[in-house]
């Protein structure tokens, strides 16, 4: 063997990696959601905000970007776009003028019904069942948590 095929051989293999099995299947993710979100008008991360306000509604902006993982720079320009839609009202906190509470306008309500169809589209097309599909999520948040504890600086 030459130097040259052993370090062929000594590089990180694509398909062997973990991170490059989570990054084509959320790309694959997305292009689903992406198809069963044109429907309703909305993007994937309109989606994120959406169902957050959907399970509790008039919340932080910071409250919204915890739950997502996101940070302000990103989540207000969203926000900003979702409000020019008419989905959120963002508002100033009466306690503290800082902070900004957004809540779902009745477009956004209305939008409810349509979305709580889109677990059965995602179900039917990854043919899993829903407790295989519950597993992997587990799996994904534990290794989620775990990789955030040990990226923290």
């Amino acid at each position: 063997m030459n130097s040259k095929t052993d370090k062929r051989k000594a590089a990180p293999q694509l398909d062997a990696q973990l991170c490059f099995a989570l990054y084509s299947t959320s790309l694959s993710m997305s292009k689903l959601y992406r198809k069963l979100l044109r429907k309703l008008g909305i993007t994937y991360s309109q989606y994120l905000v959406l169902m957050v306000l959907w399970e509790q509604n008039e919340v932080t902006v910071s409250d919204i970007g915890e739950r997502l993982v996101l940070d302000s720079a990103t989540l207000t320009p969203l926000l900003k776009r979702m409000e020019a839609q008419g989905l959120v009202k963002r508002e100033r906190a009466i306690s503290d003028e800082r902070q900004v509470v957004v809540s779902l306008t009745e477009e956004a309500e209305a939008m409810r019904e349509a979305a709580a169809e889109l677990p059965r589209e995602v179900l039917r097309a990854t043919e899993s069942t829903a407790n295989e599909l519950a597993a992997m999520k587990e799996e994904l948040m534990s290794l989620r948590a775990r990789l955030l504890k040990n990226s923290e600086d």
